[in-house]
């Protein structure tokens, strides 16, 4: 084990970096959830990434103000597409959505076809690079996730259609080149699953706090172990969100043992 790796100065704002995530995915996720649409984080993600892949093809600096708007235009315009799907054929929305997914998927590969790093930075938009972001990241993702989060207070139930998925669009494009599509998608719906059934302010802090223990877990265990890290997260808030629905029902099942006993 490598205890030398737990350096907060590289721990840290990774941390800070999966909690500015957590505050728009937990309540985006919840959402996305109560609309039987899973996966459109997952497409969404993935044209966010496509359209970075596309700006570094067109010869685009990759850590370039260029780059961000070509990632959002292109989740911008796939949320337009899914909005309008949603609206004109609702009852085929999660394949037309699964679609979109792997004609991003496929569109990507047959940009870095011919890219000599083309595997590592899919790897890095896939994965995510979690534990390099810069102080700059940070600040960006902080300020834009703090005005996302201010209309999704502001709107409640009364974010749908359109203003939904742009705002969702939003969200993924800011997050995915922090932490990468699979943990993107994860921090979006397992605190939402592992909290089904839970209501109001209760369920939020569960949900939260599932998503930074996730985080930190993974992160302290990838140090540890020299793992990837963004795989590594992954794993534990599927862990932490399996322990978040074991708990209460071993709690019920040994209160029903006991007024059985009684």
């Amino acid at each position: 084990m490598n205890w030398e790796g737990l350096d907060s100065s590289i721990l840290g704002p990774a941390c800070l970096a999966g909690l500015i995530v957590l505050a728009t995915h937990v309540p985006l996720g919840t959402r996305v959830l109560a609309r039987g649409i899973i996966f459109i984080d997952l497409a969404i993600a993935q044209i966010a990434a496509l359209g970075v892949i596309l700006a570094q093809f067109l010869g685009m600096d990759e850590h370039g103000f260029g780059v961000q708007v070509a990632a959002a235009i292109a989740a911008l315009l796939g949320a337009g597409l899914l909005s309008a799907t949603d609206k004109r054929w609702p009852r085929f929305q999660e394949p037309l959505i699964g679609t979109v997914f792997v004609l991003a998927a496929s569109g990507s590969l047959l940009l870095l076809a011919n890219n000599p790093h083309g595997g590592e930075h899919l790897k890095d938009l896939l994965v995510g690079q979690i534990l390099w972001v810069s102080p700059a990241q940070l600040w960006t993702a902080a300020i834009a996730s703090s005005g996302l989060l201010a209309v999704i207070a502001w709107r409640g139930e009364r974010l749908t259609g359109l203003a939904f998925y742009a705002v969702f669009a939003l969200a993924i494009t800011i997050t995915v080149q922090l932490i990468g599509v699979y943990l993107v998608f994860t921090s979006l719906i397992v605190p939402a699953l592992a909290t089904t059934g839970m209501h109001g302010r209760w369920r939020w802090a569960v949900a939260y706090s599932i998503g930074a223990t996730g985080y930190v877990t993974g992160l302290v265990l990838s140090a540890v172990l020299d793992l990837p890290s963004g795989a590594m997260i992954v794993w534990t808030l599927a862990l932490s969100g399996l322990l978040a629905q074991l708990l209460p029902l071993r709690r019920a099942q040994r209160q029903a043992a006991l007024e059985g006993e009684a």
